[in-house]
Order: structure tokens, then sequence, then C-alpha cells
């Protein structure tokens, strides 16, 4: 069944009270992914775009800003809230900043990305967001690491704190995950 964003929103901002409209749309983000790699079924209808700030569901941001009345949010099925808890446990104790930051860096951002001007809003596409989570983006895989938001602070903070590198060269993902491994 698909439901509506607005739908799913209601039940992130039940379970995180605080919920910022930033984080909002980021978890948004990984419940659509998430969903779709498992259920190879969208779920919820309106369409994630690739914003300045990074995806975001574009009609529910305007439904929200413009306060235009919207119904009570329909009950979401077995399937659909157990997307949202385990979204909710993977990524529910990272900041909305620590988010950005994790979604602006997939490859369903940015491909959606590379053709867009500033300010300018295109979408991302669902096959793009299926294929992802179906691999680098799916649980189990090799490459995921357990998300903490204290954790990747402090290591923001001791990459911020060393005096830039004079090598050029940037570390690969799989350079960065191979020492986040040796590290745990």
């Amino acid at each position: 069944m698909t439901v509506s964003a607005r739908d799913v929103a209601a039940v992130l901002r039940d379970r995180l009270p605080e919920l910022s409209v930033n984080k909002l749309h980021k978890l948004l983000y990984y419940c659509q992914g998430h969903h779709l790699a498992t259920f190879e079924a969208p779920l919820f209808a309106e369409t994630i775009h690739a914003w300045d700030g990074g995806p975001v569901v574009g009609a529910l941001w305007r439904q929200e800003a413009t306060s235009e009345p919207s119904p009570s949010p329909r009950p979401l099925g077995e399937a659909e809230l157990n997307t949202i808890g385990y979204v909710l446990s993977r990524y529910g104790n990272l900041t909305g900043n620590d988010l950005e930051n994790l979604t602006r860096n997939e490859t369903p951002w940015k491909s959606a990305d590379r053709g867009r001007s500033p300010l300018r809003s295109v979408p991302i596409e669902l096959e793009s967001l299926t294929h992802y989570f179906q691999t680098r983006g799916a649980q189990g895989t090799d490459d995921a690491i357990p998300l903490d938001g204290g954790e990747l602070r402090r290591m923001l903070e001791e990459v911020m704190s060393r005096p830039p590198s004079t090598s050029g060269k940037v570390d690969t993902r799989e350079e960065i995950l191979a020492r986040m491994r040796r590290e745990s």
C-alpha cells in the first residue's frame, strides 16, 4: 500500500517529537529508500527532489510551508511501520546536519544533483533509490557501519583539528571504511 509522505511524517513526528524539518526530510528519504529495497514498491507516492540542502519531499515541504490544510493522517500498515522503525533505529540519533551530510554523499542525490542548477530542484529517480538501497545502502552489506551521532561528531572534530594535508590525495570511501573498521 502506498501512502502519502504526510502520513509517514506524522509517524516520524510522533516518535521523534522535536523533529526538525531538515531531519524529517532526510528520514523520509531513508524510509523511501529502505522500503523500495525491501518491498520493491514506494512507501509514499510523492517524489523526493535534490535540493541544495539534500533530499526533500517538495510537495510536503510546500504544503507545510504555506500552512495548507491537510486531512488527518491515515493509519499505516505493518510493513510501513516496520520500515519507519528500522530507519529510526539506524538514523534516528543523528542530527539533521549529520543526515544532510550523509545523504548528499550518496549516489541517488549525487546523480540527481549533477545536472541541477543552484536554487533549483530535480527529482531523485525511484530506480536510483532502489538500486542504491538494494546494494550499498542495504542493511547487512559489508560496508554497513553502525551510525552513532556522538561518534561521528568526535571523528569530525578530530579531523578538523588536524593540519591540512599537503599531499592533495583524497581518501576513497573504501579507505575510510577500512580505517573505521580497524578503529572499532
